[in-house]
Parts: structure tokens; C-alpha cells; sequence
């Protein structure tokens, strides 16, 4: 009798912790699937915003975008007609930034130069580019190469705009992989009296945009006259 009232117990007992271990499974259970289920909407979320991003900026590019592009045509002074377009290529640069391509280097330098090329040839300025060769190639993220070339291009308009520039020069070099970047125009330069051009609106931006690349940018005089800008920051390392 003993021992059938010892086995029944023992047999109530594995039930009990069967029963146990099958509801805390099922809890789990419930719990990754809420936990899937919340993911799954949180993404539906973000993919209708993107979905609704991504129509703004299409409606935004067509129709503020082409106002700008015909506002260039009309302009007659080629430096205000550069300034405009350097905004429209600003807007482009936003609408388009969320499939902004990762690219390397190289690649990168060379659409800034051939940006730069027809900026310079709109308003009958030369472009000197003189770039080192045997520089290194690794891959820039989509931040960087944005960063990069809305420096570039904001060195270029200054030099336009405020240096009155007929010729840029642009050199490309490396060392201990860090790419040294430099602008220098053939303008007035800098005056003992003039605000550092560092301070403004848009050269605060170019060093903000310096510091994301962990870099650094300064603005001197030119060797021989104008203003020199000079950008630095460490390449990736390669894989």
C-alpha cells in the first residue's frame, strides 16, 4: 500500500513539473512573439515614414527643384547663376540623401572634380587639380562621401563667391593615411582686418562637417596670394 501511495506521488509529482515546465515554455513562447509582433510593427512604422519621406522629397524635386534649375537659365551673372546651382545640387543632395550610395575614394574624387569642372567652366574660371598619384582606395560610407563633397563644394562657392576666383587650384595627397584635401584661389586673399573666414555660416558648417569625419579644416593665405583651405582627415583603415 506503501509503495502504491509513494508511486501515485511520484507520478503527481512529474505532472506537476511537466505541467510547470510546459507553461513557462509557453510564456516564452507568448513573449517572443510579442516581442516579434512589436518589431514587426515598429519596421511597418518606420517603412510608412520612409514611404511618406520619400514622396516629399519627390514632390519637393519636382517642383521647387526645377523652379531653381530655371532660375539659372534666367540669371544673367554667372556667379549668381553658380550660387543657384550650387543650391540646387544642396537639394538634390538631400532628396537623394537616403540612397546615397557608400563609395570609394577615388571614385568620390573624381565626381567632385568633375562637379567642380563644370561649376568653374559656367563662370570661365580654370580648375588645376592636381592629385597625387598612388593614393589609397577604401571604401567611404554614405556619410562620408557626403560630408566630403558638400565641403568641397561649399570651398568652391567661397572661393566664387567671395574670392571672385578665376582660377582654383585643388591638390590631393596623402600621408600615413590621412588625405589632405586643399583649395586656393587666386583672390584678394585674406585682409589683416577681414573676420576669420572660419567663423560664418558656411564655413561653420565645413568644420562641423570636418569634425564628423574626425578631421580638421583651417583657412590661410596662399603662398602665392588668395585663400588656401585646407582639409584633413584619416582614410579608413582597409580590411
Amino acid at each position: 500500500m506503501a509503495m502504491l501511495l509513494g508511486a501515485a506521488l511520484a507520478l503527481l509529482l512529474a505532472a506537476l513539473l511537466f505541467t510547470v515546465h510546459r507553461l513557462r515554455h509557453e510564456r516564452q513562447q507568448n513573449r517572443t512573439l510579442a516581442s516579434r509582433l512589436a518589431d514587426e510593427l515598429r519596421l511597418a512604422r518606420v517603412a510608412a515614414a520612409a514611404d511618406e519621406r520619400e514622396r516629399l522629397f519627390a514632390d519637393l524635386h519636382d517642383d521647387i527643384g526645377a523652379k531653381l534649375t530655371t532660375l539659372v537659365h534666367a540669371l544673367e551673372d554667372p556667379q549668381h547663376a553658380d550660387l543657384v546651382r550650387a543650391v540646387v545640387q544642396d537639394f538634390r543632395d538631400i532628396v537623394s540623401r537616403a540612397h546615397q550610395d557608400a563609395c570609394t575614394l577615388l571614385e568620390a574624387l573624381a565626381q567632385i572634380r568633375e562637379e567642380t569642372e563644370r561649376r568653374l567652366d559656367a563662370v570661365h574660371s580654370v580648375l588645376d587639380w592636381q592629385q597625387a598619384a598612388g593614393l589609397p582606395d577604401p571604401l567611404l560610407d554614405e556619410a562620408q562621401v557626403l560630408h566630403l563633397f558638400r565641403i568641397a563644394r561649399e570651398a568652391v562657392t567661397n572661393a566664387l563667391r567671395h574670392g571672385h576666383a578665376r582660377h582654383i587650384r585643388v591638390r590631393i595627397r596623402a600621408v600615413d593615411q590621412h588625405l589632405f584635401l586643399d583649395f586656393t584661389d587666386d583672390g584678394p586673399g585674406l585682409r589683416p582686418n577681414q573676420p576669420h573666414p572660419g567663423r560664418g555660416r558656411g564655413t561653420s558648417s565645413m568644420r562641423n562637417r570636418a569634425e564628423q569625419l574626425s578631421g580638421t579644416i583651417d583657412w590661410t593665405a596662399g603662398t602665392q596670394g588668395g585663400t588656401k583651405v585646407i582639409l584633413e582627415f584619416p582614410l579608413p583603415m582597409p580590411d
